[in-house]
């Protein structure tokens, strides 16, 4: 095993390591963060000048109060907050098919709640509140959902080749930064049954200031890096790192090393992991619990392992045996969340099948290769329990070669 003296004399190029290791980690959590990258639209003077009472009935005719921004190619957004009822007004260009504005949690479709309009084709004017319980056309369902329309009827009215949907909502507290969603489709809604978008967008809009930012350009790509920091910190090195602990400790000292630097190396990712899941947090008020309360329990439990790296005990004190107990199951327990919230992480993304495909490989792949070496672990040591008494195992559990009076009595005797 490797002795502290052993360890002081390379612990300075570990530290250069780690440090090195924390700038690229950090260097790619700062391309996830989209605090200064581009400014935010201003509401003031950027619409078209629209006369509504030609076509929206009252109250959506005065809109002389309401504050609008463009938000999406030419769709724009009017809005007034007065008391507890705020008046929207989506405008957006049309031909045939719906238009819809959802209004999210986390600026993901699923749990989402959306007012859609559309002109049937008969010429009749339709709006309607859909819940979009899941992806499938089945599971978005009609006149429910968590908007609290006032006892206004909402209003939805084309203007040449524009479409305008405009509804009350009544609010326990006012609209302040709000993920929404903008999506249109180009067929007719048959029986209320909505098709696939053409299009959509997600993005955060401040009712408070009037300003947009963009999800699609700056926080997805924050939830990106969130997922490729996890992936590869928690799904791939610090899996290697503790498969290199189990199986490989006849390489004295090799295998420590390899471990200890390893396993730092993931736990930076792990850490920038976690920093891009707080700025997300902050940012969206993404309401996961789930997923947020287990990556802080598996950071608190990988900083337990850093931690019990620097007070390791030497291996002939009393309390060797309770630390390398202590030690490998708070890495296992580690991994084993930090897997479980890899997949509740995708799941609440939404994540396509290549993010799905991505991770399942190289979960597969760490998962075969420790029952590969399980197994070969297994068969060496049942073969070395089957040898003669000549034949003793070393320490670390590797095979000890027998001496030269062994071999003699094997290949000699008659």
């Amino acid at each position: 095993m490797a002795n502290s003296r052993s360890w002081t004399q390379i612990w300075p190029c570990f530290v250069k390591l780690c440090v090195l290791n924390f700038v690229l980690v950090f260097k790619i959590t700062a391309l996830g963060d989209g605090s200064g990258s581009g400014p935010t639209v201003t509401a003031e003077n950027t619409c078209k000048n629209t006369n509504y009472q030609s076509f929206l009935p009252p109250p959506y005719q005065n809109i002389s109060q309401m504050i609008c921004t463009p938000v999406w190619h030419t769709y724009e957004l009017r809005y007034f907050q007065n008391g507890d009822t705020t008046t929207i007004i989506l405008s957006a260009p049309y031909t045939i098919g719906w238009v819809g504005i959802g209004f999210s949690r986390d600026g993901m479709m699923v749990g989402s709640s959306a007012m859609v309009g559309w002109i049937s084709k008969h010429g009749h004017a339709k709006i309607k509140q859909f819940y979009l319980r899941g992806r499938k056309q089945s599971e978005v369902i009609i006149d429910k959902g968590e908007l609290l329309l006032n006892n206004i009827p909402a209003a939805v009215a084309t203007n040449g080749a524009e479409i305008h949907i405009a509804f009350q909502l009544q609010m326990t507290t006012p609209f302040q930064k709000q993920p929404i969603l903008l999506a249109f489709g180009s067929k007719y809604p048959q029986n209320h049954h909505l098709s696939k978008h053409e299009d959509k967008t997600a993005i955060v809009f401040d009712f408070s200031a009037g300003s947009t930012g963009p999800v699609s350009s700056e926080l997805i790509q924050m939830r990106t890096n969130h997922g490729i920091l996890a992936i590869i910190g928690w799904g791939l090195i610090l899996p290697v790192g503790a498969i290199i602990a189990r199986y490989f400790r006849h390489k004295d000292p090799l295998w420590f090393y390899l471990h200890a630097i390893i396993q730092f190396v993931g736990f930076t990712f792990g850490l920038g992991t976690v920093v891009l899941g707080l700025q997300l947090y902050s940012k969206m008020h993404v309401h996961i619990p789930a997923h947020r309360g287990i990556g802080i329990f598996a950071l608190v439990l990988s900083i337990l392992q850093v931690l019990a790296l620097f007070l390791r005990p030497n291996k002939d004190s009393k309390i060797r045996k309770i630390w390398n107990w202590y030690h490998s199951w708070f890495g296992r327990m580690a991994l084993i969340f930090a897997a479980i919230n890899i997949v509740l992480g995708m799941q609440a993304a939404g994540a396509g099948s290549d993010w799905k495909i991505g991770y399942g490989f190289v979960f597969g792949i760490m998962v075969v290769v420790a029952i590969v070496l399980e197994v070969l672990a297994y068969l060496k040591k049942s073969e070395m329990r089957s040898l003669p008494p000549n034949f003793q195992l070393d320490p670390v559990g590797g095979a000890t070669f027998p001496s030269n009076q062994a071999l003699y009595f094997l290949f000699f005797i008659p």
